[in-house]
């Protein structure tokens, strides 16, 4: 027996509509050609970061009326003497082979090394520390070892140092090259001539460069301080030089003066009539203190170009200026057909350059100062003391001040009355007084009421 025996339940279950989830179908994706099956599995179709080659290419078949074979062919190189003959596999087109030199015979370069004759070697080149037949020697393993000479002094017999092989080499090739030209001037341009070897600076150089990579920490660390120091001494001495000298041919003072003695008699002095001449003149110490300081640190180079000095040099001049003036100066300029940065940037160029920079800068803050004065005069020329806000308060107080004081003839003491319109011209506020006239003191006055005592 089972549950549904127990319950009464036929056997045959009741059939049950079921409804089917409709799933979405898969977008099938279809491999594209000329990419593996595990490549495409990897990425999963997503486009790569790097741009990869086009699917046409990846099939791209000859043409049919071309056929290419490859086959083991023998070849000769221009670069050897011997006529060797070797194998190499070449691609062939249409059973025609390529034709022409070996291709890697281009990169066979050699260097074409000065010979002498007996008679030369004679009567120009003997030398008591060098011998004919180490000279031959020396020239034919340059001619071997294309002048290196690191290889040159392992193979050498004679135990010489690569310098001495250097100004042997180079000196008889200088020698030859003079004796051979039928004037010297027309060997003046070789570079064997014009710049000779000099075994001297070549020895001390190594000597140095030895020196300096055998260092340590300690010393490295050591010797940077001792720089630092010399640089920043350099630097003081260059500024106290150019503060003792310096480019501009008037003094502070004499501005001052001229300012002060512009101001007239009857003129009172504003502290804008002094604070304007002070600004345009402070200025011009911290100018020469920058000035100062850009050459000092330009000497410290000693091999820098002429537009990097150039720039320093503006940006020092123009350090005490705003955007807005530096900007009016390049506006400036161009308005007279000259090039922000020079062309030709030559020592005489930066200069006038420079110079031109500075009289326009000068020429604006005059401007700057006489639209100021003009604005100043104007203001003082056009408004006057009546026309201000406030003179009638002043000539009614002058007024009130100029009134003659008349006693009451009732009572030279305080009355009651009178605190009342003291409290009421209080409250009116300063200045608030009443055209009409005050009335007398004893028309505000009220009876006094009777005492015992006056019965």
């Amino acid at each position: 027996m089972d549950a549904k025996d127990i319950l009464g339940l036929p056997k045959t279950p009741l059939p049950i509509p079921q409804e089917k989830k409709s799933r979405p179908q898969k977008d099938s994706q279809r491999k594209p050609d000329g990419i593996s099956r595990e490549v495409y599995a990897l990425t999963g179709g997503v486009a790569p970061l790097m741009p990869s080659i086009d699917v046409s290419q990846l099939k791209r078949r000859p043409p049919s009326d071309e056929k290419i074979t490859w086959q083991w062919l023998p070849f000769t190189s221009s670069a050897r003497k011997d006529d060797l003959q070797l194998y190499h596999w070449v691609r062939v087109v249409n059973g025609v082979p390529p034709t022409g030199d070996y291709s890697f015979a281009k990169y066979n370069k050699s260097v074409d090394v000065i010979r002498y004759t007996d008679e030369e070697y004679e009567k120009y080149l003997t030398d008591p520390k060098w011998t004919k037949e180490e000279t031959d020697q020396l020239f034919d393993l340059c001619e071997r070892f294309d002048l290196r000479f690191i290889i040159i002094a392992d193979r050498f017999p004679t135990h010489r140092t690569v310098e001495e092989l250097k100004d042997r080499y180079y000196s008889v090739s200088r020698a030859i090259l003079v004796a051979r030209a039928p004037s010297p001037g027309e060997v003046a341009g070789h570079p064997l001539v014009k710049e000779p070897y000099n075994v001297t600076q070549e020895t001390e150089r190594k000597r140095a460069l030895s020196m300096v990579l055998s260092q340590t920490k300690h010393q490295e660390r050591k010797d940077a301080e001792v720089l630092a120091e010399a640089k920043r001494i350099a630097e003081s001495r260059m500024a106290a030089r150019a503060a003792e000298e310096p480019d501009l041919p008037v003094p502070s003072d004499v501005g001052l003066e001229s300012a002060e003695g512009a101001v007239g008699p009857g003129d009172t002095i504003s502290p804008s009539n002094v604070q304007a001449p002070a600004a345009a003149i402070a200025p011009s110490t911290s100018v020469i203190a920058d000035n100062a300081s850009t050459l000092a640190s330009l000497r410290m180079l000693r091999v820098y170009l002429r537009t990097y000095a150039l720039e320093q040099m503006v940006q020092a001049a123009s350090s005490s200026a705003g955007l807005r003036t530096i900007k009016r100066v390049e506006q400036t300029l161009q308005d007279l057909g000259v090039n922000l940065k020079p062309k030709v940037p030559t020592k005489a160029v930066c200069a006038e350059h420079l110079e031109l920079r500075k009289e326009i800068l000068t020429l604006l803050n005059l401007q700057k100062q006489l639209q100021y004065k003009e604005a100043e005069g104007s203001s003082f020329r056009d408004g006057s003391y009546g026309d201000m806000p406030g003179t009638a308060k002043r000539s009614q107080r002058a007024a009130d001040q100029d009134r003659t004081f008349v006693p009451d003839t009732i009572s030279f003491g305080v009355i009651p009355g009178d605190r009342v319109v003291k409290r009421e011209q209080k409250r009116k506020g300063p200045g608030r007084t009443s055209e009409t006239p005050s009335s007398p003191a004893g028309a505000h006055k009220r009876p006094r009421k009777m005492k015992a005592s006056d019965l």
